[in-house]
């Protein structure tokens, strides 16, 4: 297997998430009717674009690397799997979902959904990543487990 993930792809594909997910919000926002759903994804959308720039100070540090594991082919086809199952890492599909979705109750499980798989594919980010970047992947594994809570919190006053 010779296409490893380096720490720099593996963080551009954490910025694509951010992008996916504000771009999924923002469109959410765009059309609830609810002001309580309304207010939530327009906190998460700016939740997003803050993680897209935190990403992007981590790839301009660190430039390209390889992780250093004792069987990185193992790893890589960890991350990679990660990173096909999460709907996110793929170009303009979050606004292209968010169009889709035809009620607040759909869109904040879809946004449940996106939340729990970036908290799995952060916690495998940061064994690809230098120690000291590992810090603040933590403090968004944190948000992100926020997000959740405000969209599950969300989910019971629509239900």
């Amino acid at each position: 297997m010779g296409n490893i993930f380096s720490a720099s792809e593996i963080l551009e594909i954490g910025v694509q998430i951010e992008i996916n997910g504000k771009d999924f919000y923002e469109t959410i926002a765009a059309k609830t009717k609810s002001r309580a759903a309304k207010e939530i994804f327009v906190f998460l959308a700016g939740e997003e674009q803050r993680h897209i720039k935190v990403f992007e100070g981590m790839l301009a540090s660190i430039g390209k690397s390889v992780p250093a594991e004792s069987y990185p082919e193992e790893y890589a086809a960890y991350m990679k799997e990660l990173a096909s199952e999460h709907i996110f890492t793929r170009k303009d599909k979050g606004g292209e979902i968010a169009k889709a979705i035809k009620s607040d109750k759909e869109a904040v499980e879809k946004g449940i959904g996106f939340e729990k798989d970036s908290i799995i594919f952060y916690e495998g980010m940061k064994k690809a990543i230098p120690a000291y970047d590992q810090k603040p992947v933590d403090g968004l594994i944190e948000q992100e487990k926020l997000h959740l809570l405000k969209l599950t919190e969300l989910l019971r006053v629509i239900k």
